[in-house]
Parts: C-alpha cells; structure tokens; sequence
C-alpha cells in the first residue's frame, strides 16, 4: 500500500517547490508476529513558470512603453525593453519576462495600471 501526503511548501532561489513524501509500508509475518517496514521518500516538484505578455499599444508612444516597461521590471535593460516594445508593435504581442505565477502577476498588473495591455500565460 502506498499513501502520498501533501506536506509543505518552501521557497529556495526563487523557485516554489512543493514537497510530498510517499509511504510505502509493507508488513510481513514472521514467527507469528507481523513486522511492519515503512520506507519514505521525498518528492519535489517546481513550480510552473509564467510568460508576461506585453499586447500592441495603439494609443500610448514608443518611449512612454519603453520607459513603463524599465520601470516595472527593473531586470530589462534598455534594448531588452525596445526588443519587446518592437516584438508587440511589429507581431502583436511581445515576451516582458518568463518567471513565477506572483512575480508575473504584479509585473502584468502593474503594466495595466500605467495603461499598458498585458496578459499572463503558463509556459508550456
């Protein structure tokens, strides 16, 4: 019989790792007593990653989207933030950042509130 348990949560170096152990416990007879052996062992598994998308902008400028995009993810250097401004201009939609579901969800809030269109999506 195995019986798996949902037991914690942590973070380490950004990642959210959910942790399970599994039981495996197997009984035996010997000399008219039973004998029970429990083995445990731990599962880890990484939390999904999230693309931030930045949608094409025909009301704000050029530098009015670069400048927000720099400002609300502080990771995106200048060209990085003109890649993704022309990315979005050009196809559509453009990549602001791959990370964490809480990360990305600040970031697209954030870039909505200062009149950006922004959408999450789990990477696949």
């Amino acid at each position: 019989m195995t019986k798996t348990f949902f037991c914690d949560c942590y973070i380490t170096h950004s990642k959210v790792c959910e942790i399970y152990y599994k039981s495996h416990i197997k009984s035996q007879q010997v000399g008219g007593a039973a004998v029970v052996e429990k083995k445990t062992e731990i599962v880890r598994k990484i939390s999904p990653k999230y693309k931030v998308l930045l949608h094409n902008d025909p009301v704000n400028t050029m530098e009015y989207v670069v400048t927000t995009l720099r400002q609300v993810v502080p990771q995106l250097s200048e060209s990085d933030a003109m890649a993704v401004m022309l990315e979005a201009h050009n196809s559509g939609v453009g990549l602001v950042i791959v990370c964490d579901l809480e990360p990305a969800e600040f970031y697209c809030e954030t870039l909505k509130s200062k009149g950006l269109t922004s959408t999450i999506e789990q990477e696949t």
